[in-house]
């Protein structure tokens, strides 16, 4: 990558103050200079690849901002029932038009899945997904289902449409909740506002089936242990429990400050050491699959689709706002290009699946 150079990864600077501002503050810098426009990028996502993979992260984030960052993380909860409604208002409690104007019909804010489908097919990668956590989780019509996290209830419907499944969704995200109740209709489906920390003591009975898709990224590493044993408390022995999170390679307390201070207050990504040490001794690890490629073309497809309904909410929003979103979806694309990022799906079970789990891909 060269500085005001002639490729389009090449970014172009137009504030001189950018390169203090980069050192001083490290990645919060970058990503808010971006936003300042004090420079531009054609191809950002092919910009942060080339960088994360050259590791020019770890140069720049030896500065006071990571650094308070980092402390804070380490001695505070930044995941309580009090603190995780901040992701909520901040992230998913904006207008329901604008996540709706770039994602699929079922409103899937997660990874999709690209085995055997064109990148530009969205819609059907993520059918894709659906399908690939209900066959991984051998679901039945006769199973009750609990989906931890369940966002705007997509996942709910097409299990509901699909197979019929009695199936429960809780999250904490008011307009969520509300745009799911109002839009799914089968008396198989409900969605409920609740804590899932609350879920044993207010839910009566066991589930067969239990998902959580992206949510674990809320839950913080001070709190991987309680969210397990939540899990168990809820599910029958013969049960299976599938997860699906972004991960990283290396353990940290807290994400990326820029992330953290604009797309997901108090977010945290695990690692797969995080994640092991919290299960210990509560379930068997019966499968670990890594589809992090596939969130590169699914962050691509998100933009294609959110810079093409632009137009209907520059007035609502503004150029700022516009950057920060452009900024955070194509950074997010080249970090998994550059395999910086991962995706995990795991499945668990209680006592280990009598005779051996069968994997699906």
């Amino acid at each position: 990558m060269k500085i005001n150079g002639s490729r389009p990864w090449d970014i172009q600077v137009h504030n001189e103050n950018f390169y203090n501002r980069v050192l001083s503050e490290g990645t919060l810098g970058i990503g808010e200079s971006y936003m300042d426009s004090w420079w531009d990028c054609d191809e950002l996502d092919e910009m942060m690849s080339r960088l994360l993979k050259a590791g020019a992260e770890k140069a720049v984030s030896k500065n006071w901002v990571t650094a308070i960052h980092v402390l804070k993380s380490k001695i505070l909860n930044l995941q309580t029932k009090s603190k995780a409604k901040k992701v909520t208002e901040e992230h998913y409690d904006i207008d329901d038009n604008l996540y709706m104007a770039f994602l699929d019909p079922y409103n899937q804010y997660t990874c999709g899945y690209f085995k055997d489908v064109d990148k530009s097919d969205l819609n059907k990668a993520q059918e894709n997904k659906m399908d690939l956590i209900c066959r991984k989780i051998k679901l039945k019509s006769s199973d009750r289902v609990l989906d931890i996290g369940c966002g705007w209830g997509g996942l709910a419907k097409w299990i509901s449409e699909k197979y019929g499944c009695e199936i429960l969704g809780v999250n904490i995200a008011d307009g969520q909740v509300e745009y799911a109740k109002k839009h799914i209709s089968s008396p198989r489906v409900e969605i409920r506002n609740m804590d899932y920390r609350d879920v044993p003591k207010l839910i009566d009975g066991k589930f067969d089936k239990v998902v959580s898709i992206g949510m674990v990224e809320h839950v913080g590493p001070k709190n991987y242990r309680s969210f397990f044993e939540v899990v168990q408390k809820v599910m029958k022995p013969d049960g299976l429990f599938l997860l699906q999170n972004c991960g990283l390679d290396v353990s940290r307390s807290t994400i990326e400050p820029w992330i953290e201070k604009y797309i997901f207050p108090h977010g945290s990504i695990p690692s797969p050491v995080q994640l092991t040490m919290a299960f210990e001794g509560l379930f068997v690890l019966e499968d670990w699959h890594n589809i992090g490629a596939h969130y590169d073309s699914t962050l691509m497809a998100w933009w294609r689709k959110f810079d093409q309904a632009w137009p209907k909410f520059k007035e609502q929003y503004g150029n700022r706002f516009y950057r920060m979103f452009r900024y955070y979806l194509l950074s997010c694309a080249g970090s998994f290009r550059a395999r910086d990022m991962q995706l995990h799906q795991t499945v668990y079970s209680p006592k280990g699946v009598p005779g051996g789990y069968a994997p699906e891909r």
